[in-house]
């Protein structure tokens, strides 16, 4: 339900409409295998087997748990701009309940006199009288649906800055968007557990309908051989496999603090491995699934409208709002889809939502971490809910939708990818490739397998690397269809992205000066290693280097066999002293 959302549905297909249809499929799929699946099989397996929150791993070296918070800042945003979309997902549901859908016709207040829809027929009056016109006028003709939601739904203001009035309908939605959110998480994830069961598995009924309704309209098939075609001179541009990995970023959840959140109360020989490629694969099928439904869609908009693929639909979120309401207008009983299509659109984003939630709670919780807060969790969950739907009110003003675009450009793509590389520089070089990979095998019984070992030392930092230089080199600012952003906006949005990674270098100064030690290496060194408590959160699965030095269970030892035994025994001896009544620990330690 995490893995599978909005991202899939409107991020995808449009992030493929930018970037050359099929050309954006292969840096997609080559991010995947070596990006995607990698580190989100890293995130599953850090989270469970320490069964701590995204603050609490860190544990496996103090210095880096900036990192955590930078996760945490991450899921702010998101979370904020994310029940957004969702609010515009429950107003076109609640619309949808009519008898003709409001963006069938081109005959509202609202339309103009480019307006062509599909169902006006051609040879009424009205066409007739529009024909003298639209000869005149080489202006492109526009669809009811785009009309609906550019002139209607948003009412789009003409700069980012020119904020107009609150859009009291949207605002409505996002209301209760938050009431349905806190109300599946009052009981924390034993209360969504049982909602996702349906929230995950339901929305691919309505896009295989929808599929089979798209691929028999008119055109459908140039709007799929636009996605399937590469067009080649596309793949040599860094913005593609920027685009490719956030989108894997971004549609995994990697570096969200979701998965590690997740993962943490799984059990603690649940094979997280299987799982991991299980849900990575079905999460990139959805999307590629979904793109079809869409550009099937949109080849038969522009067949209709007589213009080219690219120029058909909005360049952005409004992709999900006007594409598939336009296809939606032309089912038999349309109502009924429309009601059903959004009513996907909710629960996908729901499932998300959820989790974003709970990352925010379960880090609260946990870093404050008394009986008082522990009792209270579902205040701090109305907390966080209340001052998420307060954050949001600005994204449902009429320059909303550039808010939203710049929260989604900038908070949530880039930021991501730096995170991950810095998780994987801290797990693989700090704490040690060698004792992770010993974790993992006492956890699954198996060490990871040997591409996992080289991606996550070598090739995943490396890409991330090389894709950031590159992006910088060949940094082009965002537009929305015509509309280019001020220097100001952009750079709201620069101080955006910053604000979660600088969380990182700002914890670890902090962290060194408050270790011990006489010298700046000595500080160092105490910072990033692994503090005492760090291992498995149950004494049943200390085994190996975890085992207590004071009572060995002969079991865990036939578990895990240590290469050489006399040197596991030392360090388990020397790494877990004995607890005294007030930290006695601490004498051992500083012999060590």
């Amino acid at each position: 339900g995490y893995a599978v959302g909005l991202g899939n549905v409107w991020r995808f297909p449009y992030l493929c409409y930018r970037n050359g249809g099929g050309a954006f499929m292969f840096p997609y799929f080559i991010m995947l295998v070596f990006c995607g699946i990698p580190l989100f099989f890293m995130e599953l397996s850090f989270g469970q087997f320490a069964s701590q929150g995204c603050l609490g791993v860190w544990r496996v070296s103090p210095m880096f748990k900036g990192v955590g918070y930078g996760m945490m800042v991450v899921s702010t945003y998101i979370g904020i701009y994310y029940n957004v979309v969702i609010c515009i997902a429950f107003y076109y549901f609640f619309v949808s309940m009519t008898r003709v859908l409001p963006w069938t016709y081109c005959s509202n207040a609202w339309n103009t006199p480019d307006c062509a829809g599909v169902l006006d027929g051609n040879l009424s009056s009205r066409a007739a009288l529009n024909l003298t016109h639209l000869l005149n006028t080489t202006q492109k003709r526009t669809s009811p649906s785009e009309e609906y939601w550019r002139r209607y739904v948003l009412d789009l203001s003409d700069d980012i800055g020119n904020l107009g009035e609150v859009r009291l309908p949207l605002l409505g939605c996002l209301g209760v968007s938050w009431v349905v959110v806190f109300l599946c998480l009052i009981k924390g994830v034993k209360s969504s557990g049982k909602v996702v069961y349906f929230t995950a598995t339901f929305p691919y009924v309505v896009l295989t309908i929808l599929f089979v309704r798209g691929i028999t309209l008119e055109g459908a098939l140039t709007g799929i051989m636009y996605y399937l075609t590469p067009q080649w001179d596309k793949i040599l541009d860094a913005k593609v496999w920027g685009d490719a990995a956030s989108q894997i970023f971004y549609s995994l959840g990697c570096a969200w603090g979701g998965l590690i959140t997740m993962a943490s109360y799984n059990k603690f020989h649940n094979n997280c491995y299987r799982d991991s490629i299980i849900i990575s694969i079905t999460n990139c099928a959805t999307s590629v699934y979904a793109g079809f439904v869409i550009f099937s869609i949109l080849g038969f908009m522009a067949n209709h409208l007589g213009v080219d693929i690219s120029k058909v639909a909005d360049h952005g979120p409004g992709l999900a709002f006007v594409a598939y309401p336009e296809a939606l207008t032309l089912l038999p009983i349309s109502p009924l889809w429309s009601i059903l299509f959004f009513f996907m659109l909710i629960l996908l984003g729901l499932g998300t939502q959820f989790c974003l939630l709970e990352t925010l709670v379960t880090a609260i919780v946990d870093e404050v971490g008394n009986e008082w807060i522990i009792r209270r969790k579902t205040f701090v969950t109305l907390g966080v809910a209340v001052a998420g739907f307060l954050l949001g009110v600005p994204l449902t003003t009429q320059a909303g939708i550039y808010w939203l675009l710049l929260m989604d450009n900038y908070a949530a793509s880039f930021s991501l990818v730096v995170i991950s590389c810095i998780m994987c520089v801290a797990i693989m070089y700090i704490y040690g490739h060698r004792n992770y990979f010993k974790d993992i095998e006492m956890m699954l019984g198996f060490p990871p397998p040997l591409f996992f070992q080289i991606c996550w030392r070598f090739i995943s930092p490396a890409i991330i690397f090389f894709i950031l230089v590159f992006t910088v080199i060949q940094y082009r600012p965002i537009s929305y269809n015509d509309y280019v952003y001020p220097t100001w906006a952009i750079s709201i949005g620069f101080l955006m992205a910053l604000s979660s990674v600088i969380c990182i270098p700002i914890y670890a100064i902090y962290k060194v000066c408050r270790s011990e030690g006489d010298t700046l290496l000595e500080r160092l060194k105490n910072a990033t290693k692994a503090s005492k408590d760090w291992g498995p959160a149950l004494a049943e699965h200390c085994s190996g280097r975890y085992a207590p030095a004071f009572s060995p269970s002969t079991e865990s030892h036939l578990e895990v066999q240590p290469l050489q035994p006399e040197k596991g025994q030392s360090e388990a001896a020397a790494a877990s002293p004995v607890q005294g009544s007030n930290g006695s620990a601490h004498s051992q330690d500083s012999r060590l």
